[in-house]
């Protein structure tokens, strides 16, 4: 015979008591602040303060001979608005930029998509175009300045000595320049944007081809319609780092020119170098700092810019469904 279970037996009290929560202590609160204050002190001593510190010193006259520093408000500003060397400088910066980025996403993008399908050796491949990076940038440098040599035993003076062609001053023309620059920049960051672009290929859905291919899609069209979609925020990552990088750009015309200032006319002079030639070779602080913050700027609103035309054209055109997980590079 069943037995009855009386109601409060089985689902307890009516109403219980509720129970005060229970006050962390103060050592167990503050925990988590502990584990992240290293970061933050680290970003504040060596990122924040370097910065502003940059912006204060940009509203003051100060020399790296010595002496106190003097406030001229906006001076340095109004100097730099009107320099010619400053506009060329960003020209130049502009150029080499767009000659080095526009070829290295390019090639990037078609190794990777090489890369993507199932072929023999791929890890070798994958490792070979990694190598680039990997070499000391120096090193790669003072390489291709003896190949962009001046003189006719210059490599590439040598294959065009064989074309049939004049040998070139390769250091004092001006596109020849920042041709030979964009070269050495490109070569160094091709292979690295290249498995940037794999993993993201990878992240596409398969059946997304599948389907293309059921279709009658070539693989050309396969990867216009479905991995070019696939790889609009992978693109722009790619293109935001570039254009900083660009900005950055110091080594590869500093060593090119053997330190030359960017040439006798400026053919290659950089933002960078222009900004540590006004530091250390003229010595006036204030205007490398006014050089900085102008500078800084410019990239906020580059990057800005790049990212508000991204999410325009997303809105315009969705992208296929990718998985969640990225793929890796099996």
């Amino acid at each position: 015979m069943a037995v009855d279970t009386p109601t409060h037996a089985r689902t307890g009290p009516a109403s219980a008591p509720a129970r005060p929560a229970r006050r962390k202590p103060a050592g167990e609160r503050s925990t988590p602040y502990a584990f992240i204050a290293p970061f933050f002190i680290l970003f504040g001593a060596f990122g924040l303060f370097p910065l502003l510190y940059t912006v204060w010193l940009s509203f003051y006259e100060y020399r790296l001979a010595g002496g106190e520093p003097k406030f001229i408000g906006l001076d340095n500003y109004v100097w730099l608005f009107g320099s010619e060397s400053f506009y060329n400088s960003l020209w130049k910066t502009f150029t080499i930029g767009l000659l080095s980025t526009v070829p290295q996403l390019i090639m990037a993008l078609g190794l990777a998509h090489l890369l993507n399908y199932n072929m023999r050796v791929r890890n070798f491949f994958r490792i070979s175009m990694i190598m680039p990076y990997a070499t000391s940038l120096v090193a790669a440098t003072l390489v291709f300045a003896s190949i962009f040599s001046n003189t006719s035993g210059g490599l590439a003076n040598v294959v065009l000595n064989a074309l049939g062609m004049e040998p070139i001053a390769w250091t004092a023309g001006n596109w020849t320049a920042q041709i030979a620059i964009a070269v050495i920049v490109t070569w160094h960051w091709t292979g690295y944007n290249a498995l940037i672009y794999l993993a993201g290929m990878q992240s596409i859905g398969k059946e997304l081809y599948e389907s293309a291919a059921i279709d009658g899609a070539s693989r050309f069209s396969q990867f216009v319609h479905v991995t070019l979609p696939g790889l609009r925020p992978t693109i722009l990552f790619t293109i935001v780092l570039s254009t900083i990088g660009a900005t950055q750009l110091f080594t590869e015309p500093f060593l090119f020119g053997n330190g030359a200032g960017g040439g006798a006319l400026g053919q290659y002079q950089v933002v960078a170098m222009y900004m540590y030639e006004m530091a250390f070779d003229i010595g006036r602080l204030g205007r490398a700092s006014a050089i900085a913050v102008v500078v800084l700027a410019l990239v906020v609103l580059l990057v800005l810019l790049n990212t508000g035309l991204a999410q325009l054209r997303t809105r315009e055109r969705p992208t296929p469904k990718t998985r969640t997980t990225t793929g890796d590079l099996r």
